[in-house]
Parts: C-alpha cells; sequence; structure tokens
C-alpha cells in the first residue's frame, strides 16, 4: 500500500487539471496548500510534526502576501478544532484564539484535514475540499487493492 505522503501527492497531482482550470477565474495563479497527516491528533504531535506535505504552485519567491504561513495557520486553526476554519468564525467565534487567521480555506473530510491560500477564500476552501476527498479515495483504492490481492492479511502494515 502507498504511504500517506505518496497518496497526498498524488492528490494534489490529481487535482492539478481543475485547479489549473479554476485559475482562469480566480485574482492569482498562486497557491499554497497544507495536508495534515489524519493518523496524527494534536495531543499526539506538534503542529509542524503533524504536517504530511506541503507544496506551493505559482512563483512563491514573488510572493508579496505570506500565503505559506497564511496555508499553515488556516491548517493549524482547522486541526486543532477537528473542524473547517469556516465553521468557527462563521458559527463558533467564541472559540477563534487571539492570533487565529481570519480568512477561511480550510476543508475536513473525517481526520483529513487540507488547507489552502493563495486565491479568494472561497476558492481556498474549494481546492482543500477537492485534495481531502481525493485522499480518501485514494486511501480507499490502497486499502481495497490490499483486501483484494491478500484476503487473510490481518493488519494494514504487513509483519
Amino acid at each position: 500500500m502507498k504511504n500517506l505522503t505518496d497518496i497526498a501527492k498524488d492528490a494534489v497531482e490529481l487535482m492539478m487539471p481543475s485547479i489549473d482550470n479554476l485559475f482562469e477565474r480566480t485574482n492569482r495563479k498562486e497557491l499554497h496548500i497544507v495536508i495534515m497527516n489524519p493518523q496524527l491528533k494534536p495531543w499526539e504531535a506538534s503542529f509542524d510534526e503533524a504536517i504530511l506535505y506541503e507544496t506551493s504552485l505559482g512563483t512563491p519567491e514573488s510572493w508579496t502576501i505570506p500565503f505559506a504561513q497564511f496555508a499553515r495557520k488556516k491548517a493549524q486553526q482547522a486541526w486543532r478544532e477537528s473542524t473547517s476554519n469556516i465553521q468557527l468564525q462563521n458559527q463558533h467565534p467564541a472559540s477563534l484564539r487571539e492570533d487565529d487567521l481570519l480568512f477561511y480555506g480550510s476543508f475536513v473530510y473525517g481526520n483529513i484535514v487540507v488547507a489552502c491560500s493563495g486565491v479568494e477564500q472561497w476558492y481556498d476552501m474549494l481546492i482543500s475540499s477537492w485534495i481531502a476527498l481525493a485522499i480518501e479515495q485514494l486511501t480507499i483504492h490502497e486499502y481495497q487493492k490490499i483486501k483484494l490481492e491478500n484476503p487473510t492479511q490481518t493488519y494494514r502494515k504487513r509483519s
């Protein structure tokens, strides 16, 4: 079975045609993506340790806005609260901390947290959702493949 990092990279690559198409509608063609490790909880690891994969699209060396920092803050908020940051900002603002970013753009699907920053926040959230769903479905594919190839395998990892 592919490891989670490879699946996350594959999910981003799989979504690139859609992201490129969406870039034709957005205010810029720059984006930073942060994907959290769905196997780690906030009480088990630091935020930095729990980042599974992150990448930048566009020309990050010329960014005048810190999109990587913004995406990390969105991811941190969603990972900490186990919900997309739009939920906190619109329905539960009492949970917001002083250093929480006031832009949304994360998506939480099960235990998968993805956050983006670089385009309009609603498009950041859309791209985050595409990647989160792709990660889950690609993982399901890998899981089902193992079950078919090794029907008596007891654990995810072979001994």
